[in-house]
């Protein structure tokens, strides 16, 4: 098989951007993605396993219910007592002595089967191991241990041999945060409403919490008070990022002519970059409140420079600024206090009812608000959030020729005619072919039973990319073979997305 070189101007390496538009709908304490609704599977309430609103990373475990299957990973289910509870299980796998033998307790270490998928790590010489496995932890574990995700901890299986057949003792151990990383891995918009330590009648986002110095027998000296930690620290986290885009806008500004959000009530919408890609396209973004499912206020970034402009709504609040929107991080800072109509209802636990604001935009979106903590009105509330995305991907396009007089033989067995002698002479010290094999006629013919002059073709049905090294890359797949003749030149287009 003879190999082609790409030429000079064979291969382009190019960016493809991409703008999907994405759109949340907020209802009742549930979120709506791209007006995707709950979809039943025959194991599971929601076929993708995440509640609606929510992505799955990776689509992990699609229609797999969460289940205790009474197994152990590499063991078979016992018949007596309570799985994971009293010693239930008995193993046939990974024993070097026969089961119920006595030549020593041996432990090993298996994972709960769950039904579903789950990440694990095998402790070895590269100590690798989970984030929130703490290093005492891991250094406890012998070498070999399954440190998995299928459950609430990792477990560590000890046999008893002095009894038979050799039953197993569990010790729970491992990692205590592993739900933290089970399959699936989901993401959705989350919503903070950010005021002070007393709620919505306290002062805004940026207070912090009053500290003092501690004498050694834990008594506090007087007249020590300060200001230390605060209670938004995403707030806070932000701050830097809001003045450096204040030279956008001034409404991005910490502080400014406009307000200073320390002492603000702040909205923040976060969202995930999973559903943006590389950034939220600006003039995209719309923000609106419903009330009773009539549109009370919208809001659009018709400037495409981050403000939140009232396009919908009141008259005397049309064109006010009610927030900004930080395109690349994905966050929604809203500050608008104005009223949008002259209905009340209750936004916030533990408040009294208040006219529909900006503030309480998307209330119910992961912030634990509902009608239970609320009233029975809540639900006459409802938003929508639409934006479009920035994807970029990088793309490589390569034409592989294939030139007259060239590319025309075929490893195909039936490119030879049938039933001809493969080999002219064999022994001990030679291997010969049969120089006079005869390739196939697969020339059409208009008759029946008549076989038109010979001509030398091949059937291209693969194209193969190796590197450098002529390592096979991979290989691009047509449809339908295509007809070369020796006379024709052929160019395949293969485009690969990196």
């Amino acid at each position: 098989m003879s190999l082609k070189k790409f030429g000079p101007n064979d291969v382009i390496v190019n960016t493809m951007r991409a703008h999907p538009s994405c759109e949340f709908f907020v209802y009742d304490s549930n979120i709506y993605y791209n007006n995707t609704p709950e979809l039943p599977g025959a194991n599971t309430t929601n076929v993708l396993g995440v509640p609606t609103g929510y992505a799955n990373l990776y689509e992990y475990n699609i229609d797999r219910a969460y289940t205790n299957t009474d197994r152990i990973i590499g063991g078979q289910a016992g018949t007596t007592g309570d799985p994971g509870v009293i010693p239930s299980y008995t193993t046939l796998y990974n024993i070097d002595y026969p089961l119920g033998g006595t030549t020593g307790p041996n432990a090993h270490r298996y994972v709960l089967d769950t039904g579903r998928i789950y990440p694990f790590v095998i402790k070895d010489s590269s100590n690798q191991t989970f984030k929130v496995m703490n290093d005492e932890e891991f250094k406890n574990l012998p070498y070999g241990a399954i440190i998995s995700g299928s459950t609430g901890s990792a477990y560590e299986i000890k046999y008893d041999t002095t009894i038979a057949p050799a039953l197993p003792t569990f010790r729970g151990g491992g990692v205590g945060n592993a739900r933290l990383y089970q399959y699936p891995m989901s993401a959705s918009i989350t919503r903070e409403f950010m005021t002070g330590a007393a709620g919505a009648g306290s002062t805004g986002a940026g207070e912090r919490h009053t500290c003092h110095k501690i004498r050694p027998d834990g008594t506090v000296v007087s007249g020590t008070a300060f200001k230390c930690t605060p209670y938004h620290r995403h707030f806070w986290s932000l701050k830097n990022r809001l003045d450096f885009y204040g030279t956008l806008s001034e409404h991005y500004r910490v502080s400014s002519s406009y307000g200073d959000k320390n002492l603000q009530k702040v909205n923040l919408i976060s969202i995930p970059s999973i559903f943006f890609g590389d950034g939220i396209v600006p003039g995209t973004v719309s923000l609106k409140w419903y009330y009773s499912g009539s549109l009370a206020g919208e809001l659009q970034d018709t400037k495409r420079n981050g403000e939140l402009i009232e396009v919908s709504g009141a008259t005397a609040n049309r064109n006010s600024v009610a927030g900004v929107v930080l395109y690349d991080e994905g966050f929604v800072v809203l500050t608008g206090s104005w009223d949008l109509n002259g209905e009340t209802l209750i936004m916030e636990p533990g408040t009294s009812a208040d006219n529909p604001k900006w503030i309480y935009y998307g209330a119910g979106a992961n912030d634990g608000i509902s009608q239970t903590n609320t009233e029975e009105k809540f639900s006459s509330a409802s938003f929508g959030l639409s934006f479009k995305g920035a994807s970029d991907t990088q793309v490589v396009t390569m034409f592989a020729h294939a030139r007259r007089g060239e590319a025309n033989f075929s490893n195909n067995p039936t490119y030879l005619q049938y039933s001809q002698s493969q080999i002219q002479l064999t022994s001990s010290q030679v291997y010969e072919e049969n120089p006079n094999r005869l390739i196939a006629n697969t020339v059409s013919s208009s008759f029946t039973d008549y076989s038109s002059s010979f001509k030398r073709q091949v059937y291209i049905s693969r194209v193969g990319i190796y590197d450098e090294n002529k390592n096979l890359l991979g290989i691009a797949t047509l449809s339908n073979p295509v007809l070369k003749e020796e006379d024709q030149d052929f160019s395949f287009k293969i485009r690969l997305d990196i």
